[in-house]
């Protein structure tokens, strides 16, 4: 309780209420707008953020994350477009709701469902975060090293697509991040002789780069006629029934994203899908789903705002993030010279507890202003693709630009812009590589200094229990999808026979 008072005084102060508000806001209006994501306008925003305090800082960049979980599902109810991939699924009953004259009670729902796991994730964030941080106290650098390897394990198997392609991205993320200065003799690597380049790279310029350049450019190249015929809205309120049927799934919505959202790459998105899955097949009625079923909104909505807040979790208490919003936000607190883990709880309380608080305010601030602003949001749709796109280029280059005032990081925005590109291109998952980006440097020196503990020897992790039962999950994540592998081939070899 004291934690939170203290996140509630430093997010009550005038300046956090008013970033906040803006994070919620812009966070809401890229949910609303398809093509665009979080990841991409919070790596755009990042150097506007440069001049502010800190906190105030990482609460506006939350409150874009989380607000963007709320805003997709507004057009995916009324027009049948997903501002956001999470939303994909509320599309397939919602709409069918708004088109039977009943899409005030679906947004009713999706936005009561949104406020309410947004609430419990804030609070399992208060309560999880100090028993995990009490653990990781303990932690070295060996620990710490198989817990970064058990992540990209555990992201392998759960990759969208080929696990050879997101090794490809791993590997290349990990190469990225070895540009500059080796983190322990200081020597350069990887610079090709360019002084520019003996820091690194920036995180800001990566993630600009491959998700806000790229995913531009590969909209530019889809452009089509829109032809936007929003459903009228009536009844805002649902009836009781409605309510009846709806808090079993959100319930249940609240708990499955959030733990959804403490894997490595869950978050937001897995969580929608995974809800609804769940609750089709425990519904008496599975017919229902896709005819406009009111469940198949509430507990994917809900799963999307839970997700959201459980990724918090391993970034505020372990420093890992699980997701590129999550790996973009770890860009942000070292751009601003802080640790998240466990550490940070204590050197810097009011960033910690300001952002759980955040969340509490931030989300009655999204249900405020996502019903009653539904006709503004709708609207935002007909804004032109080749007036929307353009602008959103120059932004990012003038970003780039006001970095270091240098055109040699405009000229790097542009090649991560044509990198990112090429991924949609090629169908590979650019997530992967932003993760081992971030994570590269910190992996990298935890090695290192496992190694120099040990003398060059890997004996001594029998004396880390901790090290040694992470390595042993990491091994047993990715042996269990060979053995499967293994089974359903025999299965098939009999089959045959």
């Amino acid at each position: 309780m004291d934690g939170l008072l203290t996140g509630f005084a430093t997010v009550l102060q005038p300046i956090n209420v008013l970033f906040c508000f803006l994070g919620a806001l812009i966070g809401t209006l890229i949910g609303v707008l398809p093509g665009l994501g979080p990841t991409a306008t919070i790596a755009m925003l990042l150097p506007l953020t440069i001049g502010l305090d800190p906190v105030t800082a990482i609460i506006m960049i939350a409150g874009i994350y989380y607000g963007a979980s709320y805003g997709g599902s507004t057009t995916a109810i009324l027009v049948n477009i997903p501002g956001e991939a999470q939303s994909v699924v509320t599309c397939i009953d919602g709409y069918r709701m708004a088109r039977q004259g009943r899409a005030g009670a679906a947004l009713a729902i999706a936005a009561i469902g949104s406020f309410i796991a947004g609430t419990i994730g804030a609070v399992a964030i208060a309560y999880i975060s100090m028993p995990l941080v009490n653990i990781a106290v303990r932690f070295g650098p060996p620990e710490y090293f198989a817990l970064m390897l058990l992540g990209f394990l555990v992201l392998l198997v759960l990759a969208k697509g080929s696990a050879v392609k997101s090794l490809i991205m791993i590997m290349t993320g990990l190469f990225f991040a070895a540009i500059g200065q080796d983190v322990i003799t200081g020597q350069s690597r990887f610079t090709f002789g360019i002084p520019e380049l003996t820091d690194g790279v920036g995180i800001v310029i990566v993630a600009m780069g491959v998700f806000g350049m790229g995913e531009v450019l590969s909209n530019i190249e889809r452009i089509s006629a829109r032809s936007i015929a929003p459903v009228s809205v009536t009844g805002l309120l649902p009836s009781k029934q409605d309510l009846r049927a709806s808090a079993g799934p959100i319930a249940r919505g609240s708990v499955l994203g959030f733990l959804v959202g403490l894997l490595p790459g869950g978050g937001a998105t897995l969580a929608s899908f995974v809800s609804y899955a769940l609750e089709k097949r425990i519904s008496a009625a599975p017919e229902r789903f896709g005819q406009g079923a009111i469940e198949g909104i509430a507990g994917p909505e809900a799963a999307n705002n839970a997700g959201t807040a459980g990724s918090f979790i391993p970034l505020l208490t372990l420093g890992l993030p699980g997701n590129p919003v999550t790996a973009v936000l770890l860009g942000a607190f070292t751009m601003y010279g802080l640790s998240p883990g466990p550490l940070m709880i204590q050197s810097r309380p009011d960033i910690f507890w300001g952002i759980v608080a955040s969340m509490y305010i931030g989300n009655v601030m999204l249900l405020v202003l996502n019903l009653p602003l539904i006709g503004i949001w709708v609207q935002l749709l007909r804004i032109p693709y080749h007036l929307l796109y353009p602008s959103l280029i120059i932004f990012m280059i003038i970003g780039a630009f006001s970095l270091n005032n240098s055109v040699f990081d405009v000229g790097l925005l542009l090649a991560f812009g044509v990198i990112g590109y090429g991924l949609r291109k090629l169908d590979f998952d650019a997530a992967p590589l932003i993760l081992a980006y971030v994570l590269g440097g910190p992996m990298e020196l935890n090695l290192r200094q496992t190694m120099m503990l040990g003398r060059g020897s890997w004996e001594f992790l029998l004396d880390r229990p901790i090290a040694v039962a992470i390595i042993a999950a990491a091994l047993l994540v990715a042996v269990l999808p060979l053995l499967s592998l293994i089974r359903t081939r025999l299965r098939s070899a009999r089959v045959a026979d």
